[in-house]
């Protein structure tokens, strides 16, 4: 806490937040889970002028879908930051989304056990 007439200092990445997001307020997740799957649409083209973080979330969701988790943790940025530049990106047409998939079903033991069995017949 600081005393009247002085100010607090600010983190560089609060600053890099605000700056990126030119103070907007952050989307909310249900848009944009942690674990949505992105990608940029084929034969689509930067916009004009793109910031250095659209350039670069541009080049790594060219080569396939990676969750938004990963886009914000390869570019450095927070999450919150990160979903509002996908967001932008989607408004304009750019991005595809896709949910991530389901959890993977737990298979009954008894067929577990009768493959097991089956492999080491034929190897064993």
């Amino acid at each position: 806490m600081t005393a009247a007439g002085e100010e607090s200092s600010v983190s560089s990445g609060f600053v890099r937040s605000y700056v990126i997001t030119g103070g907007r307020g952050l989307p909310d997740a249900d848009e944009l889970s942690l674990v949505t799957l992105v990608t940029i649409a084929p034969d689509r083209q930067p916009p004009p002028n793109p910031s250095p973080e659209i350039r670069a979330i541009w080049e790594l969701c060219s080569g396939g879908y990676l969750s938004v988790a990963e886009v914000a943790g390869h570019l450095g940025l927070p999450v919150g930051v990160a979903r509002l530049l996908l967001q932008d990106l989607n408004q304009q047409g750019h991005l595809l989304r896709r949910k991530a998939p389901p959890p993977a079903q737990l298979v009954d033991r008894k067929i577990l056990e009768e493959v097991l069995h089956g492999l080491q017949v034929r190897f064993g």
